[in-house]
């Protein structure tokens, strides 16, 4: 009995799951492949016609091109974002678990105060601004490994505790220094957290609409996300050609969560056991 009602939560979880994915994922394909005639009900109708090309060459052409720039500036904002966010977290977390004390303990509050606090827009500019790397992608990079370490922190911080010492002691007789220790001893074992911390880190990157909007304005450093904003300002009674836009940059994010979703929930999982 106990079993059958389980499954029966079990199933009514997994219903509930798919209706809240699939019936908005359903109606943005369906408006994406409508005539902008059709698209306008912004119903679940079945087209009538399927001007899937054309839709798809009108966004990618509009504009100059604009979305195939912001594809490539999504992708070195979110490769560079990520190599800095995985070496300096990785590092930061074997250094708080490896010397705890009360400047470990006051690091500690700080990198909690990241999650906790939300970040001002306006002393950030001002701050880029004296550096000279507003409206730069260097700029922008920084915003976004600073607005994301904190979390990355915490996961190399939990799996690093699972880590004998003894690793770290062999390694200094054997005569590493301190980041010969951390590069080929620890660094290779933190494997799983590390495609964690790169998977979730690369999603929360390219999918990021509110930085790139204020501190890289402007159609040549565009991402992906800001011409979604573009195109609703353009096209604003166009709904097939904003929702395949939509398609287009919801494509990789999708991809990578539908391939590495194991990896994902299982580097999460072996980091708060180990921890």
């Amino acid at each position: 009995m106990r079993a059958l009602r389980k499954a029966g939560v079990e199933a009514v979880v997994l219903v509930v799951a798919a209706v809240v994915f699939l019936v908005p994922f359903s109606f943005m394909l369906l408006t994406a492949v409508k005539d902008k005639t059709q698209a306008a009900d912004l119903d679940f109708a079945w087209p009538a016609n399927w001007p899937i090309v054309a839709n798809l060459v009108e966004v990618v052409t509009a504009r100059d091109y604009v979305l195939l720039r912001a594809y490539v500036n999504s992708t070195v904002l979110t490769v560079a974002s990520v190599a800095l966010i995985v070496v300096f977290a990785a590092m930061a977390g074997f250094v708080l678990q490896r010397r705890a004390g009360r400047m470990g303990a006051l690091v500690n509050l700080m990198v909690l105060s990241g999650l906790i606090i939300p970040p001002a827009i306006v002393p950030t500019i001002w701050l880029l601004q004296g550096l000279g790397l507003f409206k730069t992608m260097p700029g922008l990079i920084l915003v976004e490994v600073a607005f994301n370490l904190s979390f990355a922190v915490l996961l190399f911080r939990a799996f690093v505790a699972a880590i004998p010492r003894q690793l770290d002691e062999a390694a200094m007789i054997d005569g590493c220094t301190g980041l010969g220790l951390f590069f080929r001893v620890i660094f290779p074992l933190l494997r799983p957290v590390t495609i964690t911390v790169i998977l979730t880190t690369s999603v929360a990157v390219f999918n990021d609409f509110v930085n790139p909007l204020y501190f890289l304005p402007g159609d040549k450093n565009a991402t992906v996300q800001v011409t979604l904003y573009n195109f609703q300002s353009r096209y604003s009674t166009q709904w097939n050609l904003l929702f395949m836009d939509i398609v287009l940059i919801t494509i990789p994010p999708l991809l990578a969560f539908v391939f590495f979703n194991r990896k994902i929930v299982s580097g999460m999982t072996a980091g708060a056991i180990k921890g």
